[in-house]
């Protein structure tokens, strides 16, 4: 999965037009590290799925 496409999804949920973008496990790694590069970080949330797949939601109140 190329940054340039995760970018563009984290965007969508920022914005509100997804509500929640599914991770699969072997896509996990490269999205957190798109994630942890925004200064919006702490906006994101990630729900551990069976499997280890990632639910990743947006809030617009930052974790602390």
């Amino acid at each position: 999965m190329k940054e340039e496409h995760i970018q563009e999804v984290l965007d969508k949920l920022m914005s509100g037009k997804i509500s929640e973008y599914y991770v699969s496990k072997a896509e996990f790694l490269p999205v957190r590290d798109v994630i942890v590069k925004r200064d919006d970080f702490k906006n994101f949330s990630g729900i551990a799925q069976r499997g280890g797949d990632v639910l990743y939601r947006y809030s617009e109140t930052a974790r602390s």
